[in-house]
């Protein structure tokens, strides 16, 4: 999403659409005015450009918005139809959009919905092509890339279940850390050998006016400890790639700090 945002001019207003506490940072942006909606409140003291209000029912001017980002927020939506329309109604005609959602069919959303009880996911999304079709006949704005996202299990640490974990994870390590970044690296290893989609959680579409040319290898290196994901080759340039027990390749995030085990991106040789 970011190939937006740090494209967009000073004093540009962005929706961040069901995002709660906020699905983005704004580093290496220009001065931009971010409005974020969702249904719930998010904790006190993070209430700044919030907005109380339904997907479905914006209560913003028509051509309000540069752009609108809904990251992970559409398969939460149970009026999908409207909340499409919304967007297309706010959203400047030479604006921009960026959309993330899980990819139903894969193994890791199978996994977060087992963990979570269905985690509140209503819309099981389970074709690109369709969805960014719906996405730009509802919205008007042209679909320009579309990426594939991996997950890193992030979603297991037992530190975001209060006041404790369910018992079904301790099936997965009881949510331990450094369980994670090895499940997490396995699972991408067996993907490059096996061309399965283990560690596939979704897509991420970009349409309207992308000012820049959008990656479209995958970046398989995804934080356990914040969800952050870096492309193989950044992380190499940057000299942050070291080696771990003389054979293993890790990365610390440049984010977080967390530690995780690092995999050359799909597409790129190792």
């Amino acid at each position: 999403m970011h190939e937006i945002l740090r494209n967009l001019a000073t004093g540009a207003r962005v929706l961040d659409l069901g995002s709660r506490s906020g699905s983005f940072t704004t580093d290496g942006c220009q001065e931009i005015r971010i409005v974020r909606l969702d249904l719930e409140l998010p904790p006190p003291g993070s209430r700044d450009g919030f907005v109380r209000a339904d997907a479905a029912r914006l209560p913003f001017r028509d051509r309000s918005f540069d752009a609108v980002i809904a990251s992970h927020s559409l398969e939460h939506m149970a009026e999908l139809g409207e909340v499409l329309q919304e967007i297309g109604r706010v959203v400047r005609r030479d604006g921009s959009l960026f959309v993330a959602v899980p990819d139903a069919s894969t193994f890791t959303d199978h996994l977060y919905r087992w963990v979570y009880h269905g985690g509140g996911h209503v819309n099981a999304f389970r074709s690109a092509d369709a969805l960014a079709e719906q996405i730009s006949k509802a919205t008007g704005l042209k679909l320009v890339a579309t990426r594939v996202l991996h997950s890193s299990f992030q979603f297991l640490d037992h530190r975001i279940f209060r006041p404790r974990p369910p018992r079904r994870l301790w099936l997965l390590g009881n949510g331990n850390p450094k369980f994670i970044a090895a499940m997490s690296y396995t699972v991408r290893v067996l993907d490059r050998l096996f061309r399965t989609r283990t560690s596939v959680y979704g897509w991420g579409f970009y349409f309207g006016n992308i000012r820049e040319e959008i990656e479209t290898i995958a970046w398989t290196n995804v934080c356990v400890g914040c969800g952050a994901a870096q492309s193989a080759a950044a992380l190499t340039v940057n000299h942050q790639v070291r080696r771990w027990s003389g054979v293993l390749r890790c990365y610390t995030c440049p984010y977080c700090g967390a530690w995780n085990l690092f995999t050359e991106d799909v597409g790129n040789g190792d």
